[in-house]
């Protein structure tokens, strides 16, 4: 190959590694500026999201506490009984008293480590980098009837998620990952819809949908204050 051709070439390719990296960034900066802007969200310390939903005939409501890289609690009323599951951030724990267990069980570590992820509330895309997660965009994909940003997200612990960002809102509408549920890996879809900002100006989705159902959240309250203690067991 003569050695203009080869420069030419390279150039292109690191030419193109850079668009490429910049179109990322571009994309993730989109969706910090739509949530609020950098600054909005790094003074997002805890959240508490009211909700219910109903599966199988079987109206469910709960109670969702998280604290900033702390913990993450989730209270279900399920038949008459209270189920919870909560992790901080060294281990997990599950008492689900509907599925006949007597005391709370320790999650196991690839349960835990799939579901540590929640206790980042601010946003994986948010400082991504500081965080050691590296992000992938795989073009464009459809999302219901909507285009979206498809993104690549390698965490810092090896989990992989797929976000999609609406491509007008660059809301995050849709997480797709793998799970390994109960000794067997699943695919693990979620979908996110009726975004609308909380007294203190953060924007949710009130409606969340997944394998188990659909969420409604009622009420939303942001920097409550939270007690380390509801982490633990």
């Amino acid at each position: 190959m003569k050695p203009v051709k080869f420069l030419a070439m390279a150039f292109a390719a690191l030419l193109f590694t850079n668009t490429q990296a910049q179109t990322v960034d571009d994309v993730v900066n989109s969706h910090i500026t739509a949530m609020g802007g950098k600054e909005k969200l790094e003074s997002l310390k805890s959240v508490r999201m009211t909700g219910s939903m109903s599966t199988q005939g079987v109206d469910i409501s709960m109670t969702m506490t998280r604290s900033h890289l702390i913990g993450f609690r989730l209270d279900m009323d399920i038949m008459g009984s209270s189920n919870y599951q909560m992790l901080n951030a060294t281990e997990g724990w599950v008492f689900m008293p509907v599925m006949g267990m007597t005391e709370p069980k320790k999650m196991e570590d690839d349960q835990y480590k799939s579901a540590s992820s929640q206790l980042d509330i601010q946003g994986a895309l948010l400082n991504y980098k500081d965080k050691g997660t590296t992000i992938e965009l795989l073009g464009k994909d459809k999302v219901d009837n909507a285009e979206a940003y498809k993104l690549k997200l390698t965490l810092k612990s090896g989990k992989v998620v797929t976000y999609f960002l609406d491509a007008k809102t660059y809301f995050l509408i849709k997480t797709a990952s793998k799970q390994n549920v109960q000794g067997e890996e699943m695919d693990m879809e979620t979908t996110f819809a009726d975004f609308k900002q909380n007294a203190d100006g953060f924007w949710f989705p009130y409606s969340t949908t997944s394998m188990q159902g659909t969420i409604t959240f009622d009420k939303i309250e942001t920097n409550v204050k939270v007690e380390d203690s509801l982490f633990k067991n």
